[in-house]
């Protein structure tokens, strides 16, 4: 028989780079409540929100509800946390696809 373990995109945000990858793809989706969970994740994961909390001046219960699975949060918050991990929010040409 053979073993498995479950994913989990926590145990691989190790860096701002991955962190950065993560949260491009996640925004890729252009799904704003997946975009707000892929964001918690990273904020629990890394700092962990009482850090995130403390740096951004937000209190740790609103962020885990603006970040949590029916978070709308705004965009103040969003750049608040991004900033708190080490990452930006940058725009970019969309790519058009081809028939």
């Amino acid at each position: 028989m053979i073993k498995t373990a479950s994913f989990r995109v926590e145990d691989y945000l190790d860096s701002s780079e991955t962190i950065a990858a993560y949260l491009s793809e996640a925004l890729a989706t252009e799904d704003a409540k997946y975009i707000a969970r892929a964001i918690g994740t990273v904020a629990r994961s890394t700092l962990g929100m009482t850090v995130i909390a403390r740096e951004t001046g937000l209190s740790r219960e609103g962020l885990y509800k603006s970040l949590g699975t029916d978070g709308n949060p705004e965009l103040e918050t969003v750049l608040k946390v991004l900033h708190a991990f080490g990452v930006q929010l940058v725009a970019k040409p969309k790519t058009l696809e081809r028939a």
